[in-house]
């Protein structure tokens, strides 16, 4: 299964050609509108608007040969825990080795926004994040059906 963050997801599109490849069925969660699909291996979940649904939601589920698409770096350390394989929209892959860094990082960067250090103008998304993205998603699709 492929459970994804999808309110602010760049790369819906990719995920579910990467998914029809490799014969995975994809879960888009989202607190607020998604349009639907008709293929019948993709199942959109509307969660309450609550802080966090979302990630609650895949939370729960996410698993062991599960892969998991998210920014969010909590969401991500929280799936990491339960061996699901992780990977953000640029491409950026979450696991034991460097949840805890990112994590870290994560928390840094918050405490410099709060502090006036940093505005915290996040990168803009680029052709190279897309395509390192489709990259890893690939090959965690690969690794999720050989687990």
């Amino acid at each position: 299964m492929i459970y994804v963050d999808a309110d602010a997801c760049p790369v819906k599109p990719e995920i579910l050609k990467v998914a029809e490849r490799h014969n995975l069925p994809v879960t888009l969660v989202a607190n607020s509108g998604l349009r639907p699909s008709r293929d019948p291996m993709v199942t959109n979940v509307i969660v309450s608007t609550g802080f966090d649904a979302a990630d609650d939601w895949i939370a729960e589920r996410a698993g062991p040969g599960d892969v998991v698409i998210t920014a969010d770096v909590p969401l991500a350390g929280r799936c990491v825990a339960k061996g699901a394989l992780v990977t953000g929209p640029t491409g950026r892959v979450f696991d034991v080795a460097n949840i805890g860094m990112a994590t870290a990082m994560r928390d840094l960067g918050a405490h410099l926004r709060e502090t006036g250090e940093s505005r915290g103008f996040n990168a803009a998304f680029t052709a190279r994040d897309r395509s390192a993205f489709l990259e890893t998603l690939d090959r965690l699709c690969r690794r999720a059906k050989q687990a």
